[in-house]
């Protein structure tokens, strides 16, 4: 509203200096209009009838002002009258606005004072009605009788979902059969099937803070949307909606699954202490994005009775799922992972050849000694040296050990003889 304030000052300040330029441009324009005025003035008659005085003064303000601009027209330039056209267009447009602007500003605080004074009552109506069985008939008639528009309807469901945040039970079952007695499911399913999709957001959250799920299927439809906002918000819908499995919806999800999205659906779990899954029924998904999320979830809640199936996910076509597999099984310690490491090390792409190594420094096995100095032979990247060296650390006396005796070895010089030292510097490392 103040941007748009600023634009029409903006535009009324500009129509003024346009007509300044207009002035001084064409200057001359208007003296030599003013030449022929006076020229036109010679042939005048030297008196005028009592008759034409009498006519002249009959004449409105307005008529006279609307020939005399007929006439400045007609003698102008055609550029000064499509300048002056310009202007009053923009005079004329700028008042119009201006009155939209006053309008609508009236109809907002209106609105706001309506809003304010209807939450108090409506909000002490619902008290009511939940503690005070005596009323609830009562209290029933008087929100049907006050909720009497769309409007009004709105600011009663919105005090219904606030109120319902804090209750469980029995107390918000009956917010719920109340919003049903209402009619209110009947507004909520009617957003759901608008074509606006802030209506269908709406719809969403009103119909899950009430717990019902007619609409599931149509909710469903929306988890594949190309609006992200809608395809979030149904997605926590359906958190909200899904006792046994918040996690269900994933099953339908085809769209990229976005780290933002990730992130509020497992703090919406966290926050309501909803039931948690076993993430591995979805490694086997065609979306790869679903299966990484999947193996967070795994690495979250420590589920290593997934393990076979992780190890499994080594082998996925996709480097992503193949990474986020081997992060997994590093923060979750699986040791007996490390083998199916080994082998796929060699074949494996730069990064997860990094992160290999990372796993090994986070579940350090001796066993695996032999293997983590073959990588310090062979690789030249000074950054997979690095890792395989902090692995053989972790190994406490057994790597370290081999380490020192590499590091001192005389009988041929290795370039990561530099960096095993700076790794064993507690200074550095």
């Amino acid at each position: 509203m103040n941007r748009l304030f600023f634009y029409i000052v903006f535009f009324f300040f500009a129509c003024i200096l346009l007509e300044g330029l207009i002035y001084a441009a064409f200057r001359q324009d208007s003296v030599l209009a003013d030449s022929g005025l006076l020229e036109i003035a010679e042939f005048q008659p030297d008196f005028i009838s009592e008759d034409g005085l009498e006519e002249e003064e009959e004449q409105s303000a307005i008529k006279r002002y609307t020939s005399f601009i007929i006439e400045h027209f007609k003698k102008s330039p055609l550029l000064i009258t499509i300048l002056y056209i310009v202007i009053i267009y923009s005079i004329v447009t700028l008042i119009v606005l201006l009155i939209i602007i006053l309008i609508h500003r009236v109809k907002i605080e209106r609105e706001n004072t309506i809003r304010e004074n209807l939450s108090e009552n409506f909000q002490q109506q619902i008290m009511d009605y939940l503690f005070d069985p005596d009323r609830k008939k009562e209290v029933t008639g008087e929100l049907i009788h006050i909720a009497s528009d769309k409007f009004k309807r709105q600011i009663l469901i919105n005090q219904m979902m606030d109120l319902s945040v804090n209750l469980k039970g029995e107390i918000k079952e009956r917010i719920k059969d109340l919003y049903i007695q209402l009619g209110l499911k009947k507004d909520s399913l009617d957003k759901i099937n608008s074509r606006k999709w802030h209506e269908n957001i709406k719809g969403f959250r009103e119909l899950a803070f009430m717990n019902i799920r007619e609409a599931n299927e149509k909710i469903i439809e929306n988890l594949n949307s190309s609006n992200e906002i809608l395809r979030m918000e149904a997605q926590i819908a359906m958190v909200r909606l899904s006792d046994e499995n918040p996690y269900q919806f994933l099953n339908f999800m085809e769209k990229p699954f976005s780290l933002w999205e990730q992130i509020t659906l497992h703090e919406l779990v966290v926050q309501h202490n909803l039931k948690v899954p076993d993430f591995s029924q979805w490694f086997r998904s065609e979306n790869n994005s679903i299966i990484i999320f999947a193996l967070q979830m795994t690495s979250w809640f420590k589920q290593k009775e997934s393990e076979e199936a992780i190890i499994k996910l080594l082998e996925h076509e996709s480097e992503e799922v193949r990474f986020a597999a081997i992060r997994v099984l590093g923060e979750i310690s699986l040791k007996n992972s490390l083998p199916h490491l080994q082998r796929i090390y060699e074949g494996e792409s730069y990064k997860n050849r990094l992160e290999i190594l990372r796993t090994f420094a986070k579940v350090p096995d001796e066993k695996y000694l032999d293997f983590l100095k073959s990588v310090l032979d062979r690789e030249d990247d000074v950054q997979l040296q690095i890792n395989a060296t902090k692995a053989m650390e972790n190994t406490d006396e057994p790597g370290i050990s081999m380490l020192i005796k590499l590091m001192k070895s005389k009988s041929e010089y290795k370039n990561y003889q530099i960096i095993i030292r700076h790794v064993l510097d507690g200074r550095i490392y």
